[in-house]
């Protein structure tokens, strides 16, 4: 599990393999939304909405990913982010019918990890989302059209429904070891991202 070629990026230590899955991952899911957003006729509306996807997918992927390693490599763990090939091609398939199961990957972890840790370095993630949906937010309602509107609001759609996803209680999913280690922070970033998917249906992109 440990490479020998580590790169370092400031405090953050990561290796090729990792690089190689962060992008395989973030362009089947840019794609994915793409499709999801812009249909599936690849015609010019799609590729708008995978270069919007691109950017607010990508960017709350990658920093949700981030927020896991961080946290973990700040408790002295070894941790790096693998993708799941055959989820990002379920992922893509499914996004033809109109909806997405979104499980690109995790970050595997090693070292001395807790109940406690683990549900710390896993709370990170979905914490990172809401952050970037209310920066999202804030800059959709300073513009509130064009462009930068536009991809403001699909990133603060986006985050807010990554956020609530990732705390799905079972599998390998954020919540499930958030649960384990802690209801009432489980209970206030489900409440949170649910908000915030339920206030998109009072905001209309002119």
């Amino acid at each position: 599990m440990h490479y020998k070629q580590q790169i370092k990026l400031g405090n953050i230590s990561t290796s090729e393999a990792e690089i190689r899955d962060i992008i395989k991952a973030w362009v089947a899911i840019s794609i994915a939304f793409g499709i999801l957003l812009g249909g599936s006729s690849f015609s010019g509306k799609f590729y708008i909405a995978f270069i919007i996807s691109s950017i607010t997918v990508g960017l709350g992927f990658l920093l949700h990913e981030l927020g896991h390693k961080f946290v973990a490599q700040r408790y002295g763990c070894f941790a790096e982010f693998r993708s799941f090939d055959m989820m990002l091609i379920l992922a893509i398939v499914m996004s033809f019918f109109g909806f997405i199961f979104a499980a690109p990957g995790a970050v595997m972890i090693s070292g001395p990890v807790g109940v406690r840790r683990n549900g710390k370095i896993s709370i990170a993630g979905p914490l990172v989302n809401i952050a970037l949906a209310l920066i999202f937010l804030g800059l959709f309602l300073a513009s509130g059209s064009g462009l930068l509107g536009l991809i403001a609001f699909y990133g603060y759609m986006i985050n807010s429904w990554l956020a609530l996803f990732n705390m799905i209680p079972f599998w390998n999913f954020d919540g499930a070891k958030i649960l384990q280690w802690s209801r009432i922070n489980y209970a206030i970033v489900v409440a949170v991202s649910f908000a915030l998917m339920m206030a998109k249906n009072f905001i209309r992109i002119k």
